[in-house]
């Protein structure tokens, strides 16, 4: 068997679509599944489940590479939103709002998840279902788990991926997937899909693969069991007033909707904001110079599904734009170029050094480096938005380099030559 295995590796490694595995790789993966198999089964897994996933199976290299690799840019909110929000991604989408219209009805009056917010999901995750990954999900799992990095959260994912083939809603050849092993229309994750995926089209069986209603289901039963609140919208566009205090954007800034327009506060374009009573947060994805959004609970919920500002926001826009929202108002003045890790790394550590914790260095600029940010920046009378921005960094290196020059000056101050 580890003689097939090779074999079929070399014809991949031909036509261009695995690089080769050591014979040591192969082996310890062998002796891995081994130990793996009997720990599915003796949680019920069954053996026929077991050979139909991992027949012939070996790990995949490309899988490992992709698990390993790092980015080594900061995709901003205006390039990210416009590679994704394209006049083609709304016309297609408002065009299947059309053709699914009474399934996404259905959906919404069973969970109060608008079909506009659905197939927002649905064009981001896979464009419509064209790209659903080609992986199989049970060999990539099983890659991951083996292979070493957050092998145990991959375990488990690889052990829900058997019991949802143990169930038979999907037949192994059939189950793939994204390299990390979300499948489907809408990108479940195994565990994901064992906790909220639903038959929507009623046969018995759950085919997110397959199915269109299935996967607008499973989408719908998760959104509410997160959290989703009827009738309000995730983010709105909103053009905020002169003088404005950039200090009191951010997502853990709450205010009610009727504070902020006293403040001055406004819809931008054709928005409209909910009851004044609601609370609310205004955030700046890009900075003063960017969008301004205010963003309500359902922002909240977005985030459970993609822990990430820019795809939460991008959700909200082109589920506005398929009702004929305008696009952004935003500044074209906000920068479209990305930024490096290794810039937001070096901004850490001189924050860091000038006394601005950022809770270490890891090329993120995550809360705490915001805020950090925010701190240096109210230091030095800057606008207070929190976002590592170029002029931002030039700054900082600027400020660090002033301070570094002050210090050679000081009689005995340590490396101070004499």
């Amino acid at each position: 068997m580890l003689r097939l295995r090779q074999v079929v590796a070399a014809l991949l490694v031909a036509g261009g679509m695995v690089s080769p595995l050591s014979q040591a790789a192969e082996q310890g993966f062998e002796a891995w599944l081994s130990d793996f198999n009997r720990e599915a089964q003796a949680q019920g897994i069954s053996a026929a489940s077991l050979q139909a996933a991992f027949a012939n199976a070996y790990p995949l290299e490309r899988v490992v590479e992709l698990d390993q690799s790092q980015p080594e840019f900061i995709q901003t909110f205006m390039a990210y939103l416009g590679k994704r929000v394209t006049s083609r991604q709304v016309e297609r989408g408002q065009a299947l709002l059309q053709e699914h219209r009474e399934l996404l009805q259905r959906v919404e009056q069973k969970y109060g998840v608008p079909p506009a917010v659905l197939m927002a999901f649905w064009g981001l995750e896979t464009n419509y279902g064209q790209i659903l990954g080609n992986f199989s999900t049970p060999r990539a799992l099983a890659t991951l788990a083996y292979e070493g990095r957050r092998h145990v959260f991959f375990r488990n994912q690889l052990l829900d991926a058997l019991r949802i083939l143990d169930a038979g809603h999907v037949a192994p050849a059939d189950m793939t997937g994204s390299w990390a092993g979300a499948m489907g229309h809408m990108q479940f994750m195994p565990s994901t899909f064992l906790a909220y995926a639903e038959d929507g089209d009623g046969d018995g069986k759950i085919n997110v693969w397959k199915s269109i209603p299935d996967a607008m289901y499973s989408a719908g039963h998760y959104l509410q069991s997160v959290g989703w609140q009827r009738n309000e919208p995730i983010a709105v566009e909103v053009s905020l007033p002169e003088g404005f205090a950039w200090q009191q954007a951010g997502a853990s800034q709450k205010r009610s909707i009727g504070q902020w327009q006293s403040m001055g506060v406004r819809a931008a374009s054709q928005g409209t904001l909910p009851a004044a009573d609601r609370d609310a947060a205004i955030i700046l994805p890009q900075g003063w110079r960017g969008p301004a959004f205010m963003v309500f609970d359902n922002f909240q919920v977005v985030m459970h599904w993609n822990r990430s500002t820019n795809y939460a926001l991008t959700v909200a826009h082109l589920a506005n734009r398929f009702l004929g929202t305008p696009a952004l108002r935003a500044s074209t003045s906000a920068e479209q170029e990305p930024i490096s890790m290794e810039a937001i790394k070096r901004l850490q550590q001189q924050l860091t050094e000038q006394g601005f914790d950022t809770g270490g260095y890891d090329g993120l600029p995550g809360t705490r480096t915001q805020n950090a940010i925010r701190g240096y920046q109210l230091a030095h009378d800057l606008p207070a938005d929190g976002y590592a921005s170029p002029e931002l960094i030039l700054h900082v290196a600027k400020s660090q380099a002033a301070q570094h020059a002050d210090t050679e000056l000081i009689p005995g101050f340590p490396g101070t030559q004499p």
